[in-house]
C-alpha cells in the first residue's frame, strides 16, 4: 500500500499485524472447530466496524514464545507486511521462568515499538491480563509482571507507542475470565480485553457470539487433576527446553481480508 493511501494517525486503520505469545495467538478462546479466536481477531473484527467493511489483519504471535524469538522472528515478519496498526505483546512467558530480568525484558520490548514507529504509523504494547492469583507460585509471577507492566509505562512515557495495560486491569484476575488451565484467558477474558484495546484506539466494540460460561471445574480449587493436566507438563516442558508452540505456525501469516463477520 502506498503512503499516500495510507490511513493518518487520527483515520480508520485498514490494516492490522498482532505478534506475541498465546495470549495474541487466542488461547482459550477457541471456535467451536478447534481454532483460537481471542482479542486480536475481536479487534482486527472493530477496527473492520469502524473502516466501514473489512480491513487486512495478520497474527504472526505462537504459543510458547519468548521475547526473543517474537522480535528476532515474528518482528521483521510484521514489518515486512507494512501495517497501519503493530501490536506487540511479549514477555509473559519470560516472567514464568526460573530467573529473569524485568529490565531487559522492557528494554527489549520498548527498544522493538520505538524501531516500528519509524515505519508503522501506530505501534501499541498490549499486555495479558493476570492470572496470579490463581497459578501455583502466583505470588512470584505476579511481583515480577506488576515490574514490567511498571517498567515498560516508565520507558513509554513521552513516546507515540500506546501501552494498553491490561494487567493492571482489575476485573481480569477474577476466576471467571480464565479458561480451566487457569493460565489463558477465557472468550469472557479475550472480550474484555479486546475492549480495553478498542477503547484505547478510540474504536467502537463490536458485538461478539455469546462465550460459554465457565464450567464447575474452573471453579474447584487446584485439585491433582488440574495438576496432572496442566502443571505437570507445563513444568515437563520447562525442564526440557520444549514449548507448546513447537512446530507450529502463525494462524494468519499474511494481510488478509477480515470483517466484523469473521469475529
Amino acid at each position: 500500500m502506498a503512503r499516500s493511501e495510507r490511513s493518518s494517525a487520527s483515520g480508520p486503520i485498514r490494516s492490522y499485524a498482532a505478534i506475541g505469545d498465546s495470549y495474541s495467538e487466542g488461547m482459550g478462546d477457541e471456535r467451536p472447530d478447534g481454532t483460537p479466536r481471542g482479542w486480536t481477531d475481536l479487534v482486527a473484527a472493530g477496527l473492520a466496524h469502524a473502516a466501514g467493511g473489512s480491513i487486512g489483519y495478520a497474527n504472526l504471535a505462537i504459543r510458547g514464545r519468548l521475547l526473543a524469538p517474537i522480535l528476532d522472528d515474528q518482528f521483521p515478519a510484521a514489518l515486512a507486511l507494512d501495517p497501519e496498526l503493530l501490536s506487540i505483546n511479549g514477555g509473559g512467558n519470560d516472567i514464568l521462568r526460573p530467573s529473569v530480568s524485568i529490565e531487559a525484558v522492557a528494554d527489549r520490548l520498548v527498544s522493538a515499538a520505538e524501531r516500528a514507529l519509524e515505519t508503522v504509523p501506530r505501534v501499541m504494547i498490549v499486555s495479558g491480563g493476570d492470572p496470579t492469583r490463581h497459578l501455583p507460585l502466583g505470588r512470584v509471577f505476579s511481583r515480577r509482571g506488576n515490574e514490567l507492566a511498571v517498567a515498560v509505562k516508565h520507558r513509554l512515557a513521552g513516546t507515540d507507542v500506546l501501552f494498553v495495560d491490561n494487567w493492571s486491569d482489575p476485573r481480569l484476575p477474577e476466576l471467571r475470565f480464565w479458561s480451566v488451565d487457569r493460565l489463558h484467558l477465557n472468550a469472557h477474558g479475550h472480550a474484555l480485553a479486546a475492549a480495553n484495546v478498542l477503547a484505547a484506539l478510540g474504536a467502537a466494540v463490536v458485538p461478539t457470539p455469546d462465550a460459554p460460561d465457565a464450567g464447575d471445574d474452573l471453579a474447584r480449587p487446584r485439585t491433582a487433576e488440574y495438576w496432572r493436566r496442566y502443571v505437570l507438563p507445563w513444568i515437563g516442558r520447562r525442564l526440557t527446553g520444549r514449548s507448546s508452540g513447537d512446530h507450529r505456525q502463525a494462524k494468519r501469516p499474511t494481510l488478509e481480508p477480515f470483517g466484523p463477520e469473521h469475529a
